[in-house]
């Protein structure tokens, strides 16, 4: 008997040897779960779902900014009741996905369910608390980059258009998730604003108030960087590791500080490429293109001619 029945008259298993492919895949999971060692997990998918995710947080971005992201209907007076009930179902919907994040994390232990029901809620009330402090900075980011761009006619505009703005709306969300403990679902989160607008922030970044990215596309930023207020960057700049240490068995180590620091009030242009654990201090202004791995001094002015001088980078002599 086949181990598959095609109902379709457009396939047949005269056509289309499916036992055979069938079997194949089979045989391909069963030797990734056996090198993973994950032979023991129960079955289904217990993972969370970037849909459902996108729909929750789809939701919480209309309750922060009602009149502008919210429904084309909505009145002002209505505000606080379409607010309220809105992030009534986007926390019930995102708690369904912090759960799974929270049982999966907890897969191969003898957990207790209510515990680890506990501390989904628990994950999920702290979310919905930090909201206001979110809304309060994503105002700043709004207002960086209508002040900071020339062709920007509103605050409007800019939240309404601009994909940098979009991508910090989805990064100070996803990282409340990132240090509430949930980073799957943040990393879901970040990469639903990735598809979005091309910019890829990683939710674990720390990013200051009044962080404005011009353009936009192409810009990274990697999981341990650290970048302080009023900042801006334009299209293609990289904030990246230089290299990936390893362990004692060749896997790369985790976790570990080696994404730049951008202090206060520095500008990095187009194609500028940070690596590593380097410091841009205070006011720096990195040029267009320009690749570095070390430490700029606070008001430098680094250009291409001066990028590869460390000793200039690091005293300040960036001329």
């Amino acid at each position: 008997m086949p181990i598959y029945k095609c109902e379709s008259s457009s396939l047949n298993p005269q056509t289309f040897p499916l036992d055979e492919i069938v079997m194949g895949l089979r045989d391909a999971r069963f030797k990734w779960r056996t090198d993973q060692n994950r032979l023991k997990e129960m079955g289904g998918r217990h993972l969370p779902s970037p849909q459902t995710i996108n729909e929750a947080l789809e939701l919480v971005i209309g309750a922060l900014f009602p009149m502008r992201l919210g429904p084309n209907d909505l009145l002002q007076e209505n505000e606080d009741f379409y607010v309220g009930h809105t992030i009534g179902v986007a926390l019930n919907t995102l708690l369904t996905q912090v759960r799974l994040e929270v049982r999966h994390q907890h897969r191969n232990e003898d957990a207790d369910p209510a515990e680890l029901e506990k501390t989904a809620v628990d994950i999920t009330r702290e979310f919905a608390r930090k909201l206001p402090g979110v809304r309060s900075l994503l105002d700043t980011d709004v207002y960086a980059a209508y002040s900071g761009d020339p062709a920007a006619k509103s605050v409007d505009e800019v939240l309404l258009c601009y994909p940098g703005v979009l991508a910090m709306v989805y990064h100070r969300l996803a990282h409340c998730l990132y240090t509430l403990g949930v980073p799957l679902v943040a990393r879901i989160a970040a990469e639903l604003a990735h598809g979005q607008t091309g910019i890829d922030i990683h939710p674990g970044a720390q990013i200051g108030a009044g962080f404005f990215i011009d353009h936009g596309t192409g810009v990274v930023i990697g999981e341990t960087a650290i970048i302080g207020e009023r900042v801006r960057l334009y299209q293609n700049v990289t904030l990246g590791a230089k290299s990936f240490p390893t362990d004692s068995n060749g896997d790369l180590s985790k976790g570990i500080a080696r994404h730049p620091i951008v202090e206060d009030d520095v500008v990095i242009y187009a194609g500028a490429t940070v690596l590593g654990r380097v410091t841009i201090g205070k006011g720096a202004v990195v040029g267009g293109n320009v690749w570095l791995t070390h430490d700029v001094a606070p008001g430098c002015f680094v250009r291409q001619a001066s990028s590869s001088n460390k000793e200039a980078l690091f005293n300040g002599n960036c001329d």
